[in-house]
């Protein structure tokens, strides 16, 4: 089967037998499906926009559990996300992508309990794997926005850096991604001369993913990164150019209007657990 047909298909986790676009193995009648790394089913939004959230959870699973594992995590996650091969994830293991989501439905929505779940089943993460947060382009008010939230967070590497809880080659503030911050705001990609190996990804067409995260089982963790990518939106979303020569770039303005705002409550405590509040 060519690479291209291949991504329509899924292995099952019982018998190998590849299922089409969701299908159920006759023979083993289990909707547990791991698909191929290229699989990109349409999109299901949930809640409301024009801000959607799109998470990647790499997770490191024991083999001997590997068809258990890929079972509970189907059944907990329902019509919300899916799972996908990743070659990098070694020895064994899936990465957890779900449709898009606004940061209300994520943090009311999505089945933390299934992190747990797994952590309880031998599955791991470390630095080795990642999390990565899609964010819609659609929720950025012009490519101005785009800018200064891009210019938020490569002026803060370090404190972003302890946020992700990981410095990663995968996921470098790349000097010259930094420079050609306005050609990635205004859409020029063609002119970057990057790969996707950034700090921020510019180069899906419908979002901007942030791919500093350290993947990880704990609640708070997850969420803060969620937090983090929807905040930081909401926060350039209505600086000017008095804001920023006042220091509104700086990080400490940034983590002090981050604690005035209830809904990023994840992002304040990981902020105060990480000591990068100030």
């Amino acid at each position: 089967m060519c690479t291209r047909c291949a991504r329509n298909y899924a292995s099952c986790v019982d018998c190998g037998t590849l299922l089409r676009d969701g299908g159920h193995c006759d023979s083993c009648d289990r909707p547990a499906h791991v698909w191929n790394y290229s699989y990109k089913p349409d999109p299901r939004f949930h809640g409301e926009g024009p801000l959607y959230l799109g998470l990647e959870l790499e997770v490191v699973v024991p083999d001997h559990y590997y068809s258990r594992c890929v079972r509970v995590a189907c059944d907990q996650l329902g019509a919300l996300g899916y799972l996908k091969q990743d070659s990098s994830i070694q020895p064994c293991g899936f990465e957890i992508v779900t449709h898009p989501m606004s940061y209300r439905h994520a943090i009311e929505e999505f089945p933390w309990r299934l992190l747990g779940d797994l952590d309880e089943l031998g599955c791991e993460t470390d630095t080795s794997v990642g999390l990565h947060v899609h964010a819609s382009r659609d929720g950025f008010d012009s490519p101005a926005h785009v800018y200064r939230w891009m210019k938020l967070l490569y002026r803060n590497e370090s404190a972003v850096s302890t946020i992700a809880r990981r410095r990663s080659h995968f996921a470098p503030f790349d000097r010259i991604a930094r420079e050609r911050v306005k050609d990635t705001a205004k859409g020029n990609l063609y002119a970057l001369g990057l790969n996707r190996y950034q700090a921020i990804n510019p180069y899906p067409q419908k979002t901007l993913e942030l791919r500093v995260f350290a993947s990880s089982l704990q609640v708070q963790q997850v969420q803060a990164a969620l937090a983090f990518t929807a905040a930081s939106i909401d926060y350039t979303r209505g600086l000017d150019v008095a804001a920023v020569r006042a220091g509104a770039w700086e990080w400490p303005r940034f983590a002090e209007w981050v604690r005035n705002q209830p809904d990023y409550q994840p992002l304040a405590a990981e902020m105060e657990e990480l000591a990068c509040a100030c």
